[in-house]
């Protein structure tokens, strides 16, 4: 089931939009209609907010920066009659499971990476409107952060390389827990520094010792040219990458990212600070702005998997999880953001 498997659901509950004003009768007139743009939302649409409260949600060109794409509307008025009770968070993974499943997978023409970068949730009418009979939702993508966070996208999904990736010269932190966390400044303390994205070779999949032996060699070149030869070792950091999973492959994901990370200490993750980056090289240049973590959620766990001290790789996570993301295994579980006004 898409996106079920992984637990990957990103449950926003809009219990009440600012309303949108659309001016309305002559020169000099004051009367305006709200429109809320989440419920005028069709599959295609794109939404962007900045505000944690969601208030100031607006439509915008897919081709520009959002947190949700949507794939489609879904009426559960059938089986959530005017009497029906909010749903829970946990009625509202099923409701999900149910009805955005299908959807996003069609919009996708059937191709979706289930480790990949995209999350699969609905945006709920929340509170005030389920009281007022609303009973349609909006399903949707989003890109999470391995510790939960919304990311930016850029581009619509249908024609996304799905992998899970990120630009060169970001740095992913560290969680409470140690576990790998979202992006940060690469001065804070953090578990990796991205130092570039590895196409794989076409044709058909190759195991994760094949690609241990391709990433081996083409991350070891491609971070000794991004820290202009620097001597990692001597800071006790080391060379990693991530693989693809048999899903990931067949949904069309080829993108790995190499990386720097501290030698883990007991299988442990190790926080370190500042980048490898060679300091006399031009400035990174990258499609779009660099990735930032908009809404926080629970934090998952992990572990490094891929490294040239350890090259071994995981299989998919069987336990509800989202399976390896920037080298680690995440369980990620189902929050709702609520608004304040």
């Amino acid at each position: 089931m898409l996106g079920a498997s992984a637990g990957a659901f990103v449950l926003l509950a809009l219990s009440t939009l600012v309303g949108w004003p659309v001016g309305a009768g002559g020169a000099g007139s004051t009367l305006t209609t709200a429109v809320n743009p989440v419920m005028a939302a069709q599959a295609g649409d794109c939404l962007n907010w900045t505000k944690q409260d969601l208030s100031d949600v607006e439509k915008v060109d897919c081709a520009a920066q959002h947190l949700f794409e949507v794939t489609g509307v879904a009426d559960i008025s059938a089986d959530h009659g005017p009497q029906a009770p909010f749903p829970d968070d946990a009625q509202w993974q099923q409701i999900s499971q149910e009805q955005c499943s299908k959807l996003s997978m069609d919009y996708l023409g059937g191709k979706f990476d289930p480790f990949g970068k995209y999350t699969v949730g609905p945006l709920n009418p929340g509170e005030r409107l389920w009281g007022e009979g609303q009973r349609t939702l909006r399903c949707g993508l989003q890109v999470a952060g391995p510790a939960g966070g919304l990311l930016p996208a850029y581009g619509t999904a249908r024609t996304q390389d799905q992998s899970d990736v990120y630009d060169p010269g970001v740095c992913l932190g560290i969680t409470e827990t140690g576990s790998v966390g979202d992006p940060v400044e690469c001065a804070k303390p953090h578990t990796f520094e991205i130092t570039g994205v590895v196409t794989l070779p076409p044709g058909e999949f190759p195991s994760p010792e094949q690609q241990d032996q391709l990433l081996v060699g083409e991350c070891t070149r491609i971070t000794a040219e991004y820290t202009g030869g620097a001597d990692l070792k001597a800071r006790g950091l080391i060379v990693a990458w991530d693989t693809r999973v048999v899903e990931s492959w067949t949904a069309g994901s080829r993108l790995v990212n190499c990386k720097v990370g501290a030698q883990p200490v007991d299988n442990v993750l190790v926080p370190w600070e500042g980048s490898v980056r060679n300091p006399d090289a031009p400035p990174l240049t990258t499609s779009n702005p660099p990735q930032t973590t908009a809404v926080q959620q629970d934090e998952p766990t992990g572990a490094p998997l891929h490294s040239q001290s350890n090259s071994s790789s995981a299989d998919p996570s069987t336990s509800g999880s989202k399976p390896p993301k920037s080298d680690e295994e995440t369980t990620t579980t189902t929050t709702t953001t609520t608004t304040t006004r």
